[in-house]
């Protein structure tokens, strides 16, 4: 086979996505299929719990950082509209405050600047 553009050549690249999705499908399985009719102890529920709040800050975190919009660079705007993402977040415990609150900051920063 002839490699494309990357060096890679078809049969490699079919290869390796069915190879992710068998692994993406067995890692799935043991905790579903083979775990999930079991309780699990209180211990692992309490860590699961913040699993979401532990991922979620690692997602945002380079978009904030490092924005692809400004090549890389930090961005006065973005930072600001994080800043009262978490601070309203935080005072009114409440999630789609917090989204409105950082999309209006952004936003109309954005738009003044």
């Amino acid at each position: 086979m002839t490699p494309d553009h990357n060096g890679f050549d078809s049969a490699t690249l079919w290869i390796v996505i069915a190879g992710m999705a068998v692994g993406s499908f067995a890692l799935r399985f043991v905790f579903i299929g083979l775990v999930g009719d079991r309780p699990m102890p209180d211990w692992l529920l309490r860590h699961l719990r913040y699993t979401a709040v532990a991922i979620l800050p690692a997602l945002v975190t380079p978009l904030v950082v490092w924005p692809k919009a400004t090549g890389g660079a930090l961005d006065l705007p973005r930072l600001l509209a994080a800043l009262v993402t978490v601070g309203v977040g935080t005072l009114t415990k409440n999630v789609l405050a917090a989204i409105f609150a950082g999309a209006a900051t952004l936003y109309g920063l954005l738009y003044l600047l």
